[in-house]
């Protein structure tokens, strides 16, 4: 037996074990990693959002909205990755809609800064409106959503606080704007920006360079432009064909 594990053919095939359970560990990982790349910038959104709630708790409301963004961007990332990558689940589906209901829903509802009955019943207002997008508007149509997307109103809600300095009468009357934009179900198209023209790819990579490098009003100012280009234009501008 120890002349066999020490010849040539012994060698060869322990070697050759060897570089086959690499190969299939490597193969093990790398599926693992295609599974649940989508997921994994899901749960990044849902940080996100947690992290934009403990800073509006703490009245830190300009780093609130700075996570708010982030979370937009990776809303945006994490359905492209899904698709081109053949891992979209049921699971992935009920992590991101729970991720877009922290981050769009209470952590956006949080800058309203509610103080009052009234204040309260808005925030609250805002938050079932996502609820009710998420979970009960489905347009049966192949790349369209009914309702106005979440996250887009909260990346207006995000940049108008950040440009206004935190003006609440207009962050609530914004707000309010953007409930009927939800719940009224008119029809919007998937952007799909990462899937499809050029000139969308160079819309997102400038608001991923204007959210993490460029001051606050710059940043506010690109992702007020690129949300209301989206509500007050969705098919001549944002549709798959356009």
């Amino acid at each position: 037996t120890l002349s066999l594990k020490l010849s040539p053919i012994g060698i060869f095939q322990s070697t050759k074990k060897l570089f086959l359970s690499e190969r299939a560990g490597q193969g093990q990982t790398l599926e693992f990693i295609r599974k649940n790349a989508a997921n994994g910038l899901s749960v990044a959104n849902l940080v996100a959002g947690l992290s934009s709630v403990l800073c509006s708790l703490n009245r830190q409301y300009h780093h609130s909205c700075w996570l708010l963004l982030v979370g937009f961007l990776l809303d945006l990332a994490d359905g492209a990755v899904a698709r081109q990558l053949d891992a979209c689940s049921a699971l992935g589906a009920k992590l991101d809609d729970f991720a877009d209901f922290t981050t769009f829903g209470l952590a956006t509802a949080l800058l309203l800064q509610p103080q009052g009955i009234l204040d309260g019943l808005l925030a609250i207002a805002y938050v079932m409106a996502v609820f009710a997008r998420l979970c009960f508007f489905s347009s049966g149509i192949p790349f369209t959503y009914r309702g106005l997307p979440c996250p887009y109103a909260s990346s207006l809600l995000a940049g108008t606080f950040l440009l206004t300095g935190g003006n609440v009468t207009l962050l609530r009357v914004t707000a309010i704007v953007m409930i009927l934009f939800m719940v009224d179900q008119g029809f919007y198209p998937h952007d799909k920006v990462l899937e499809s023209q050029l000139w969308k790819k160079l819309v997102y990579a400038g608001g991923v360079a204007a959210v993490l490098f460029a001051p606050p009003a710059v940043a506010s100012i690109y992702c007020l432009a690129w949300s209301m280009s989206y509500i007050i234009f969705p098919f001549a501008i944002w549709s798959c064909k356009a």
